[in-house]
């Protein structure tokens, strides 16, 4: 992980459950011998990330509605240090420092990251109805976010930032976690997949690398939990649960959907200094290198993480010299 990440240790659970006792109750005894939870319960891995962001980021108040996505903090947390690394080789890293997130979700994980650790100030848009007022009661709930962090609801799901980027905005850097499948089914398909790798592997993981790497793979599964329900009962696969279609697949994938995000971002170039995207495939980089080439950017870069032997990466570019 970034040398940055407060994580990058383990999860400390004495410490954790010290400062927030809910966790207790779903501590649990791997097969080493180590204390930690079980990362097949869905109500375990939420009270480990409200522990996480209570105990690292001085969050008083921090809740998501059944079903959205519980994001993996550290990984999310290598993200927000990626950026900050490439404002300051760019010398653009001077405050204030305002960011956009794209999709902010009902966890806004990375707004709440990015004001505890650069206290940058962020706004965040989403599609969604209940993601939106999820992440404005975290905004609103918590007094080291109150006055960094507002919501801006995308009224146009065919737009990424046309009708949230205002004429007068001036964003330090833009960052989005898109959604990665194409179609409903696969996303079902990638669901029950991992769920079935998370079984399998619990009793052969343990201690720091079980939860980094179990909590990457939960995140989906959780967020899929009416897909899986309605085909266990033979139903068609039904997407009328508000974000988490959102956040799971869109037309066209991943790659489809950073493409429009290259071409949308020709037409906000002057408000923004640096547009960001994670990129989950690396055979999808060198199409999107091609399009920013194309729209004329000046600049791009590709920065890779590391999480254990996971490698992610997220690209960015700019119009601005």
């Amino acid at each position: 992980m970034h040398p940055k990440n407060l994580h990058k240790n383990g999860y400390p659970m004495d410490a954790l459950c010290q400062s927030y006792p809910a966790l207790k109750p779903f501590l649990v005894r791997a097969k080493s011998g180590n204390i930690s939870i079980d990362f097949t319960n869905p109500e375990a891995v939420k009270k480990l990330n409200a522990a996480l962001l209570h105990h690292y980021y001085k969050l008083e108040y921090w809740d998501i509605p059944d079903g959205y996505l519980c994001p993996p903090v550290p990984g999310r947390a290598d993200y927000i240090h990626g950026i900050a690394g490439l404002l300051k080789t760019s010398g653009r890293d001077q405050q204030p420092v305002l960011g956009l997130d794209i999709g902010v979700g009902a966890n806004a994980i990375y707004p709440i990251i990015g004001v505890s650790s650069y206290n940058w100030s962020f706004v965040g848009s989403d599609v969604d109805d209940a993601a939106i007022k999820s992440a404005k009661a975290i905004a609103g709930k918590n007094s080291v976010l109150a006055s960094k962090f507002s919501v801006r609801q995308q009224t146009n799901s065919a737009h990424i930032f046309k009708g949230v980027i205002e004429e007068s905005d001036r964003f330090t850097f833009t960052m989005c976690n898109p959604p990665f499948h194409k179609s409903p089914q696969e996303a079902l398909s990638g669901t029950r997949r991992k769920t079935s790798n998370l079984s399998r592997n619990k009793q052969k993981r343990s201690g720091a690398k079980f939860a980094g790497s179990q909590a990457q793979s939960v995140e989906r599964r959780l967020s899929s939990a009416e897909l899986k329900n309605n085909a266990a009962r033979g139903q068609a696969v039904n997407l009328n649960f508000a974000g988490q279609a959102n956040e799971l697949w869109c037309e066209g994938g991943e790659l489809a959907f950073i493409q429009r995000m290259v071409q949308e971002s020709v037409s906000v170039k002057t408000n923004v200094q640096w547009f960001t995207c994670l990129v989950s495939k690396s055979a999808h980089v060198k199409p999107i290198r091609t399009s920013i080439n194309y729209y004329g950017a000046t600049s791009c870069e590709v920065i890779e993480m590391e999480q254990g032997s996971k490698i992610s990466r997220f690209i960015a570019w700019s119009y601005s010299n």
